[in-house]
């Protein structure tokens, strides 16, 4: 127990000794404080209040007279964050109240735009009785008039004495001019401000001599269009009224106006780069600027000389309109023509595609060579024509139509013994060969097997005729040689027995139709000359 006690006996001797210790080095904070030099301080004590901005930071500590007979208020800054009065520091005295009690508002440097360097701090007293306080010039500080002392000048006999002291005033203060002015920039702050305007204005004269000898030059149009001015001036009027009224639709406008921005971001963008690859073409462009400057000198008396014919087109439109309100039943006849015309062009293009690409043109130009060299020969004799001249029935003179040598197209006839009598003079008509009057009764109507019935089934290449042939009615005309390209006649039969008994002899029967396809040859190929 007794060890216990003298353990805690000698840590509250140590803790008591830490104390006085660290009391003893301990240094206590110097307050910062200011002296501020008034023309006048009448009804400040010590002990009331400082502020800034409103804000109480201090105390007045002390009041003394200068050697000059100024009054010197020291504050004390109290409260930290102020303690760094500058160069352009100012300190003024504000009534407190009604009653009389005074505070010294202060204001420890002046706004200034950020990133300017700020003033240096206040100079400090490095000897007497203030050493360590900071000075703040008279220069810096004011001191309003008291609204009592303002009124007292309206009561007698002070109002006489007024009228007194400014009817003398001229002469009291001819030679004091300059403490008269210290005397009025002290009375009123905002004289002190209006000093520093002035000085503002004073340090710009040049800009303002030069605003003055411009605006003359600017002024002179508005002057000689006040009239127009005056009817801006309304017509201003007249449109913010109209504003005004309308003001809930430009609330709702402004209202949608960020999220427009927002959306106008991206645009603006695409056109910077836009603007930015624009660049290389606007300097062409500016190279080009004089030769277009000439171009537009002298399109001018082309105007000038296209003005009649303008004129003249604007008359013409009068009957060109009606021409047009006639014309509107043939263009709505051509569009109905170009639409049903379309799948034929689109045919005629696939075909003439098909001939560009299969080379059809080509083979075409090919055909027509050939064929006017095949028509073309020499001998000895020179350049002669391989031509035939075709005799038929249908080359002699006749003042009555034949039904086979007609090339009109025959009206379907009505009665069907009508169109079975036309194909059976088709097919019994002499001079043809029985293929050819075949294909004519067929084309008339006749049916296929019908044609082979009435011709007694044989071939047309025997040669012979048959019985039906023999009766056929005769169309009365002799048929005409026919070169050698069509049989000379039909009506006289051969013996049944003679096309095998030929081909037992080794020989071959040449047929009309054997015949006309060698003629033919002949005729393509030069030969038989």
């Amino acid at each position: 127990m007794k060890r216990v006690l003298a353990i805690g006996t000698i840590l509250l001797a140590a803790s008591v000794l830490a104390v006085f210790a660290t009391g003893a080095t301990t240094q206590p904070r110097r307050p910062y404080k200011v002296r501020a030099i008034f023309e006048n301080a009448f009804s400040v004590i010590p002990g009331e209040d400082v502020k800034v901005a409103g804000v109480k930071v201090g105390k007045v500590d002390s009041l003394d007279v200068t050697p000059d007979q100024k009054a010197a208020v020291v504050l004390r800054i109290d409260r930290a964050g102020f303690t760094d009065f500058r160069h352009d520091a100012e300190c003024t005295i504000r009534p407190q109240s009604l009653i009389g009690e005074k505070f010294v508002e202060c204001t420890p440097t002046q706004p200034r735009p950020a990133g300017t360097p700020p003033p240096p701090l206040l100079p400090e007293a490095k000897s007497g009785p203030y050493k360590g306080t900071h000075v703040l010039p008279a220069t810096q500080t004011s001191r309003p008039i008291d609204i009592d002392l303002l009124n007292n000048i309206l009561r007698l006999p002070y109002r006489q004495r007024l009228s007194i002291i400014l009817n003398e005033l001229g002469t009291g203060l001819a030679g004091r001019g300059a403490d008269l002015n210290q005397v009025i920039r002290n009375a009123d702050p905002a004289l002190k401000e209006t000093d520093k305007v002035l000085t503002l204005l004073a340090n710009e004269n040049k800009t303002l001599r030069d605003l003055a000898r411009d605006s003359d030059t600017a002024l002179a149009p508005i002057a000689r269009e006040r009239s127009r001015v005056a009817n801006f001036v309304t017509k201003a009027g007249n449109t913010a009224q109209a504003t005004a009224e309308k003001r809930v639709a430009f609330e709702q406008n402004l209202q949608k106006l960020p999220g427009f921005l927002r959306q106008l971001k991206p645009t603006m963008i695409r056109l910077g780069e836009l603007s930015d690859e624009m660049s290389p073409v606007l300097e062409d462009l500016g190279a080009q600027a004089p030769a277009i400057n000439r171009f537009i000198i002298s399109l001018g008396p082309f105007s000038k000389s296209a003005t009649p014919s303008l004129v003249t087109l604007g008359d013409a439109t009068v009957p060109g309109r009606k021409a047009l309100i006639a014309a509107k039943p043939i263009t709505q006849d051509l569009r109905t023509f170009g639409t049903q015309v379309k799948p034929l062009s689109n045919n005629l293009s696939a075909l003439l595609t098909s001939f560009r690409d299969t080379g059809g043109i080509e083979r075409l130009m090919d055909y027509l060579f050939y064929q006017v060299a095949a028509i073309n020969g020499f001998d000895q004799f020179g350049h002669y024509l391989r031509a035939s001249l075709i005799l038929n029935t249908c080359t002699q003179y006749a003042t009555t139509p034949s039904l086979p040598c007609t090339a009109n197209f025959q009206k379907p006839f009505s009665a069907r013994s009508a169109g079975r009598m036309t194909a059976l003079q088709a097919l019994h008509q002499p001079g043809i060969s029985l293929y050819n009057r075949r294909a004519a009764a067929v084309l008339r109507g006749m049916s296929a097997a019908e044609a082979i019935r009435l011709t007694g089934g044989r071939n047309a290449s025997d040669g012979t005729t048959t019985t039906a042939d023999r009766n056929a009615p005769s169309s009365g005309r002799t048929p005409a040689s026919t070169g050698g390209l069509t049989p000379t006649t039909a009506t006289t039969p051969a013996p049944a027995a003679t096309a095998p008994d030929a081909g037992a002899a080794g020989t071959t029967a040449t047929t009309p139709d054997e015949s006309t396809a060698q003629h033919l040859l002949d005729y393509l190929l030069g030969g038989g000359a």
